[in-house]
């Protein structure tokens, strides 16, 4: 028996247009990939036009609010990746101990701006791939390799309503390697980037700070000053600073501290 007959659904009930959207058939857009990986799309109609419809329909505005601060560099000894920990729902704050670093694999790590749910899907795709590169291959993948192919994934689903903006870093054949990718597709590769809402505030900081040739205490404090000043002037940003660290034998977890013990600290240094 189907599970609509079980909870009393008709089959027409399921198939009932949305506001602004034609008519549809079947149940194929409920497809979430068993035989290859695919999104669950509303069919013949794109999610930016669901939420304009949904908004059309009931006088309101729906727009996702996302905030977040994270930020990467590469040193003479390695990468460094730190970010702040508090996960936000629209204007509230949802939790202060949100781990934004995605563990890909032990020498790729990734970071999560935009929506949490759509930078834990594909980052976790780009897992599996990897390690299927690495069974077939029997090497590891390189980051530029590995940071293309998440940068098509996504464009593969550009302008659909994705909200990423990402950092993967690793170590690698070349050393190490850091590449900023979003939901547009875009890839960049550079020594230093920041993403979220309070990136601004954090490149102010990495800007003045950063040097090819830091020591990994120096770096340690680079990492934890541009996420706690970020933090202190970004509502949306906060909670704790999670910095890893990007060896060449693989990342390892430097700590979590309190922003608010460290904006002491620094206070505290300034008199």
């Amino acid at each position: 028996m189907a599970l609509q007959d079980v909870c009393g659904l008709s089959r027409g009930g399921w198939d009932s247009p949305l506001p602004g959207a034609g008519a549809r058939h079947g149940l194929s857009h409920y497809a979430f990939g068993v035989r290859e990986p695919q999104m669950a799309v509303l069919q013949g109609m794109q999610p930016a036009e669901v939420l304009k419809s949904l908004s059309e329909s009931s006088g309101s505005q729906f727009e996702p609010v996302h905030g977040t601060t994270t930020l990467a560099f590469t040193f003479q000894h390695g990468v460094i990746v730190a970010t702040d920990s508090r996960a936000t729902a629209g204007n509230y704050i949802d939790s202060l101990l949100c781990n934004k670093v995605i563990e890909i694999n032990p020498y790729l790590l990734g970071t999560m701006s935009g929506s949490a749910a759509d930078c834990q899907y594909w980052e976790r795709l780009l897992a599996k791939y990897c390690r299927l590169y690495f069974l077939r291959n029997k090497e590891r993948i390189s980051i530029s390799a590995a940071s293309k192919l998440l940068a098509n994934m996504l464009a593969e689903y550009r302008g659909m309503g994705l909200s990423v903006g990402s950092m993967v870093c690793g170590w690698d054949k070349k050393g190490p390697g850091l590449y900023y990718i979003d939901d547009k597709g875009a890839r960049l590769k550079g020594p230093l980037f920041s993403t979220g809402s309070g990136n601004t505030f954090a490149y102010g900081i990495l800007d003045s700070g950063h040097r090819p040739d830091l020591s990994v205490e120096e770096a340690y404090d680079l990492g934890r000053r541009a996420i706690c000043y970020a933090t202190h002037r970004d509502s949306y940003s906060g909670g704790m600073v999670n910095m890893y660290h990007m060896k060449e034998d693989g990342w390892i977890r430097v700590g979590r501290t309190d922003v608010s013990d460290l904006l002491y600290q620094y206070s505290e240094e300034k008199k």
